[in-house]
C-alpha cells in the first residue's frame, strides 16, 4: 500500500491507496487562510506542516485497523520504530503534493522566517506592473515559458525584498508548500520540475535561467532557489506522522500536474479542466511556442521531452462561492438553482474575474475585475448564480483553446461533482467531458509518479481513475458557441476599461 498526501488552500488531505490502485482509506484537515491585509493571503507554515502530520497519523490508524482484517500489513521492523511506536506501518511510499506558487521562505532546518505568502497573494501586484510596463515580465516569459503573476515566487521575492530586506537574508530557501513538507519529513532540501517551473526554469535546458532572474533585480538570491530534480526523494525522519521511521518519501509533482497524472491525461493535445478554487486548464504538449500573448505556463513534467501547457485562471468555485454568498445561499441548492434558470440566465452574463490579484489567464492583467451584465428588476438570485457558472464556462474555453487542446477533456475538482454544471463545461467546449470518480485524483497522482520513478511497470491502467462521459446537447451548444463569441467581446471591451477603475 501507498500514500498520498495533497496539501491543498485551504484543505490537507491524505489517502492510502492499495497495489490495485483502490482507495483505502481517506483523512483531511482544514487550514487556514489568513488574511492580514487587503490583498494579501497567508499560512502559519508549522500549522500546514502539522496538519499532514495529523491526518498521516489519523490514516496510520485506519490503515493498520484494515492491514490486520486483509493481511496487507507491512510492520516496521524494531530498528525502524520509535519508542512506543511498535505499530509503526510502513508503506511502500509517502508521496506528497500541494498547491504551487506562493512563496514559502524557510531557514536551513526548513522552518519559516515569516509566514508563508499564498498564490491568491496580490502585495507585488505593483511590482508586477512595472515590469509589465517595462518589457521585464514578457521577457520572463520568453524565456522561461512563464508569466508572472503577482502571486507567483518571483513578483513575490521582490515584494519581499522591498518591504522585509531583513526577511531574506534570515532565509536558506524561498520554496514551494510540497517542498518544505518535504524538508520537515525527511531533511531533503529540493523542488521537482514542475514547480521549478514558476518562474525562473529554462524548460528547454532544466537550469535555472540566471538572465532572467537578473532581469528581475533578484540575481544575488538565486542561491535561495532549491536544486531541481525530476522527483526529489528521501527517507522519513519525522516521529510524529506514525508512519516507519525510513518510509521512502518522495515530493511532487504539484498538484496541477499531479491531478494530470491521477486522471490519465497523457496524450499530446489532451486536457485537464480542474474547477477548483482555482480554474486550471492543462494540455499536453511537446512543443513550447513562446509567441502570442503572454500567459500561463510551460510545466515540467517527469516525462522527458513533455510538458504541460498551463492556463490557470485565477478563481473557479471561489468565483461562485462568492456570488453564492452575495445572494444568501448555498452550495447544496446549486442543482435547483441552475434547473431554475436557462441557458444564457435570462441575459445576465458575467465575467468572472473576480480575484483581487487580477487574472493570470489566458492573459495576465493585475487589473481585472469581474462584471456583471443584463441584470434588471425581474432577475432572480438562479439567473446570477447560472450566469456565474456560465461565464466560468466560457472562461474555461478560453483557457483550454489558448493552452492549445486537440484532444479529450478530462474534469475534476469540486465543481465538477455538480453534474448540472458539468453538462453546462460540455455543453460550452461543445465536447464530451470525461468526469473523475475518484476524488482525490491530484494525491492518487503523486503516488502514480513515485511507483513509475521507481518501478516504471508498478502501475497500470488499474491506477488511472474511472471516469464516465457527459456529452453536449447539440442546441445548447450551438447556443453557447454564440454566448462564447459575445464573451470575448466583452473581455476585449474590458482590457481597457480595466485602467481606468472607479474610485474606492
Amino acid at each position: 500500500m501507498d500514500v498520498g498526501v495533497d496539501v491543498g488552500t485551504t484543505v490537507t488531505k491524505a489517502v492510502v491507496f492499495d497495489d490495485e490502485g483502490r482507495q483505502v482509506a481517506e483523512a483531511s484537515r482544514p487550514t487556514r487562510l489568513v488574511r492580514p491585509g487587503p490583498g494579501r493571503f497567508e499560512h502559519d507554515t508549522d500549522e500546514i506542516v502539522a496538519s499532514v502530520n495529523e491526518v498521516l497519523r489519523e490514516l496510520a490508524s485506519k490503515w493498520g485497523a484494515h492491514s490486520a482484517s486483509s493481511g496487507h500489513a507491512q510492520p516496521a521492523s524494531s530498528g525502524d520504530a520509535q519508542p512506543g511506536s511498535s505499530g509503526a506501518t510502513r508503506p511502500g511510499v509517502l508521496a506528497i503534493t500541494a498547491q504551487g506558487d506562493g512563496l514559502w521562505l524557510v531557514d536551513a532546518d526548513g522552518r519559516p522566517v515569516r509566514p508563508a505568502i499564498s498564490w491568491l497573494d496580490a502585495r507585488s501586484s505593483p511590482i508586477l506592473e512595472r515590469w509589465t510596463s517595462e518589457g521585464v515580465a514578457d521577457n520572463v516569459f520568453r524565456r522561461s515559458g512563464n508569466r508572472m503573476f503577482p502571486g507567483a515566487s518571483g513578483p513575490l521575492l521582490a515584494a519581499v525584498l522591498a518591504e522585509e530586506p531583513e526577511v531574506l537574508g534570515r532565509a536558506q530557501t524561498a520554496a514551494y508548500c510540497k517542498d518544505v513538507v518535504m524538508q520537515r519529513l525527511t531533511g531533503v532540501r529540493a523542488t521537482d520540475v514542475s514547480d521549478a517551473s514558476a518562474p525562473f526554469l529554462d524548460p528547454r535546458t532544466g537550469q535555472y535561467d540566471a538572465d532572467a532572474l537578473a532581469a528581475c533585480g533578484l540575481g544575488e538570491w538565486q542561491h535561495l532557489l532549491a536544486p531541481v530534480e525530476v522527483g526529489p526523494v528521501g527517507e522519513l525522519r519525522d516521529a510524529g506522522t506514525g508512519l516507519a521511521l525510513g518510509t521512502r518519501v518522495s515530493s511532487g509533482p504539484y498538484d496541477l500536474p499531479a491531478a494530470a497524472t491521477g486522471a490519465g491525461v497523457t496524450e499530446i493535445g489532451d486536457a485537464l479542466l480542474t474547477v477548483g478554487t482555482t480554474l486550471a486548464c492543462q494540455v499536453v504538449t511537446q512543443e513550447l511556442p513562446v509567441d502570442g500573448e503572454p500567459a500561463g505556463l510551460f510545466l515540467g513534467t517527469w516525462t522527458p521531452g513533455t510538458w504541460l501547457r498551463a492556463m490557470p485562471a485565477m478563481v473557479g468555485t471561489a468565483a461562485l462561492d462568492r456570488v453564492l454568498a452575495l445572494v444568501g445561499l448555498g452550495t447544496d441548492q446549486l442543482a435547483g438553482l441552475l434547473a431554475e434558470s436557462p441557458a444564457g440566465a435570462r441575459g445576465v452574463t458575467v465575467l468572472p474575474y473576480l480575484s483581487e490579484a487580477g487574472e493570470r489567464a489566458p492573459f495576465v492583467d493585475t487589473r481585472a475585475r469581474g462584471t456583471f451584465d443584463g441584470i434588471d428588476l425581474s432577475t432572480t438570485q438562479a439567473d446570477l448564480v447560472r450566469a456565474t457558472c456560465e461565464g466560468i464556462a466560457y472562461a474555461a474555453r478560453h483557457c483550454l483553446e489558448a493552452a492549445g487542446w486537440s484532444g479529450r477533456v478530462t474534469v475534476c475538482g469540486g465543481g465538477a461533482r455538480s453534474t448540472e454544471w458539468t453538462q453546462i463545461l460540455a455543453d460550452v467546449l461543445n465536447s464530451p467531458l470525461h468526469t473523475t470518480e475518484a476524488s482525490q485524483v491530484a494525491a492518487r497522482g503523486a503516488v502514480i509518479g513515485a511507483r513509475r520513478a521507481a518501478d516504471p511497470d508498478s502501475t497500470g491502467p488499474e491506477w488511472i481513475a474511472e471516469t464516465r462521459q457527459i456529452d453536449p446537447d447539440p442546441a445548447r451548444a450551438a447556443f453557447y458557441d454564440e454566448g462564447y463569441a459575445h464573451y470575448l467581446r466583452r473581455v476585449e471591451l474590458a482590457r481597457p476599461r480595466w485602467a481606468d477603475p472607479a474610485p474606492r
